[in-house]
Formats: structure tokens, sequence, C-alpha cells
């Protein structure tokens, strides 16, 4: 019997990946330990995971051998590391492979939603060009003012390229970051009332919850633009939505929501928001780095040598 588990919606390639390194079982969600042969899973030592269903004390607590939890992606707060850490477990997971795709996209829908670009594409392919003229002008996007909340590998990452636009680069992180010239700010509230375009880089997890509150919403004003490629949950997601609504903000560029897939319908009624769904690090090329990454990482685990990314 194998000893590894691999949860998630993997594609083909990935499987093949796994099941020449591992030949592991593959399960849809982590539900599905309980319903292995106890044997089985007394064997398990590794599991391969991909996806944001809860994977957590319950989970762990059914395969008493378990030392690693290889995460595919960099975000890893649907793993309960702190239960992990206590049993022993290892958690890893894939940074830097996907900076630049989530940086690319970060920077893409903002520009996508300051020029409106879905609308006047929109515009173009109804016929209105040819019948009513010009679509309306938009808005500039370089030599603004930004703010990234969250200036780790990837939001470091953004703000260089939003650099090479002329803007201005402010950013809130839990210290102050040696940066060329950018302006720190240690309350995300002034940060966003400093600012034209906000974006979001920050982890997920309880300590980011609602990070991006009313009060952050509230000052980033009725012209400002809100990015978010880091987690639904670090934006207070009612706040936004009213927000949006009520003209408070001028709009939104989102690829990651509360509840995703089942997104909140009143997102899908705003002209004013450019949805992504949930792309961030969704190329060909990145993909296939972050599951050999992961397979690096359990291949290390089991010949006894140090973990490529350790998270705990």
């Amino acid at each position: 019997m194998t000893r590894t588990l691999a949860i998630g919606p993997y594609n083909d390639a990935e499987k093949q990946g796994l099941a020449t390194a591992f030949d592991p079982v593959f399960l849809d969600h982590p539900g599905a330990i309980a319903g292995l042969d106890a044997q089985h899973r007394d064997l398990v030592t590794t599991v391969a995971y991909k996806g944001h269903s809860a994977f957590g004390a319950a989970e762990m607590g059914h395969l008493p051998q378990l030392g690693l939890v290889a995460n595919y992606g960099v975000g890893y707060d649907s793993i309960d590391v702190a239960t992990a850490t206590a049993r022993g477990v290892k958690v890893t997971n894939t940074p830097d492979v996907l900076n630049d795709d989530v940086a690319d996209l970060a920077v893409a829908m903002l520009i996508m939603q300051a020029r409106e670009m879905e609308r006047a594409s929109r515009w173009a392919r109804s016929g209105k060009w040819a019948e009513r003229g010009e679509y309306r002008l938009t808005r500039k996007v370089s030599g603004g003012r930004v703010g990234i909340v969250g200036l780790g590998r990837i939001g470091r990452d953004i703000a260089e390229r939003l650099a090479a636009f002329k803007m201005e680069v402010h950013y809130w992180s839990r210290t102050e970051k040696d940066t060329p010239g950018w302006t720190y700010h240690p309350d995300p509230v002034a940060l966003a009332g400093r600012v034209d375009y906000l974006v979001v880089a920050l982890v997920g997890g309880p300590e980011t919850e609602a990070f991006v509150s009313r009060d952050v919403i509230q000052a980033l004003g009725p012209h400002g633009i809100l990015v978010n490629i880091s987690r639904g949950s670090t934006v207070e997601e009612a706040a936004l939505l009213e927000a949006l609504e009520t003209g408070r903000i001028a709009g939104a560029a989102l690829d990651v929501f509360c509840n995703e897939p089942k997104i909140d319908p009143r997102f899908y009624a705003l002209d004013n928001v450019v949805i992504q769904p949930h792309t961030g690090s969704g190329t060909v090329e990145t993909r296939a780095a972050m599951a050999k990454l992961q397979r690096d990482n359990i291949g290390a685990f089991l010949a006894g040598a140090p973990l490529m990314t350790p998270v705990n």
C-alpha cells in the first residue's frame, strides 16, 4: 500500500506526475480520508494537498503516521498549521514559482478596471461603436498613486511592476521594508487615504481576515479602485459590496472572493467590478512548476532530506 495520499482537484498532468513519483491514492476532498481502510490509513506518511477545504485536526487524526502535508499553492490557510506543528507534522507550500503570474494578473486587472476594458469591448462587440461613436473616456493608470497591502514576495513584485509605470508606490507591511523610495504606512486606513489604487497582497488565514475593513474601504474614497489577488477573506466583503453599489469607491478588480466559486451574485450585477475566477497562478508553465515543487518536497521528506519550502 502507498504511503502517500493526493487530495484535491489535480489535473491529468499533475496526476501523472504524482502517480509516476509516488503511486498515491487519489481522493477528491479531505473528508474522504475517513472512508479509507484503517490499515491503509495507518501507513500514510505524506499528503499532497490541493484545495481550499479545511485540512485540520480531524483529518490529521485519521493518519497516525502522518509526517508531511505538502500544499499545492503559496497560500496554506486551509491547513491547520498549529495542529500540524503540535503533532510534529511538517507543512510545505509552493512559493516564488507563482510570483510573476500573480503579479502580472494584478497589474492587468488594475489596468482592465481603470481603462474599463471589459465594458469597452462589449461596446464595440454590440455595434455601439459604429452606431453611437467612441467609448467614453476612462482613467489613466501611469503616474498614479498605488498602495500595496502586504509587501511580501508577491506584493513587492507587484510594486516593482507598477513603479515601472511611473507610479508613486505606498505600502503597508507588518514591518517597514528596505524599499527604493517607496512610502511606508503603519496603518492601512492611512495608506488607503493616500492612494488612488489599493492592491491587496496579503496571506490568508485568521490573522488577516477582513484586514481590509470597512474603514479602509471608506478611506479609499469615491475615486479609488481596489484590486485583490490574495484571498477573499482578507477583505470585508459586505462592506466592499456596499461601497461599490453606492459609489463610495469607484470600482474593484477581484480574483478572489468569499465562498468561491459560489460568489455573492450581487457582484455580477455591478459594471464597476472586474471578476476573475481565481486564476492568479493559472498558466501552464507556473502550475507545472508548482506541481514539481510539491513533488520535490514529498520526495525530500521520503528520502530524509531537507524540505525545499517548509512552512513550520
